[in-house]
């Protein structure tokens, strides 16, 4: 699993390189990343680049509060992170606390697939293995908004 160490500081690691490190790891070790300790630190380093990745010029006027809940932690239960897009920007909340116009809920696995570029979320959505709730005008044009890398 060394390749996949790497996910343990994604600090070191380009959004090219993440993605080709999801798309060349089998499920299986993806899941055992997103049940062990590195689970937390994997995702925090994630949803912190999607400020970066906001891409201002494709939102126009979208003002939107998004829940993104990672179901499977370690404990049971789910990781929950909200991100805002307000006035051109995208921030990362420390807390969800604001009411979302769009809630997204998806495994593990499934979420490195889709924010490295290698699932298709209206594919997962479709079958049941992502959940959108609230603005689905909004959940078919969230992959516009961001700069989704390809492994």
């Amino acid at each position: 699993m060394s390749e996949l160490d790497a996910l343990g500081d994604l600090s070191t690691v380009d959004t090219k390189q993440f993605a080709q490190l999801v798309k060349n790891a089998p499920d299986a070790q993806l899941a055992d990343i997103m049940s062990g300790p590195q689970r937390k630190t994997v995702l925090d380093a994630i949803f912190s680049r999607f400020p970066e990745l906001f891409r201002a010029d494709r939102a126009g006027a979208t003002n939107a509060v998004i829940h993104w809940h990672i179901t499977g932690a370690p404990e049971g239960g789910e990781d929950t992170y909200q991100l805002v897009i307000a006035d051109g920007a995208c921030t990362l909340s420390p807390s969800p606390e604001a009411d979302p116009k769009l809630s997204i809920t998806v495994g593990p696995v499934d979420f490195l697939k889709v924010i490295s570029g290698q699932g298709n979320p209206m594919m997962m959505f479709m079958t049941g293995k992502l959940k959108a709730k609230g603005d689905l005008g909004l959940a078919a044009n969230i992959a516009n908004l961001f700069d989704i890398p390809k492994g």
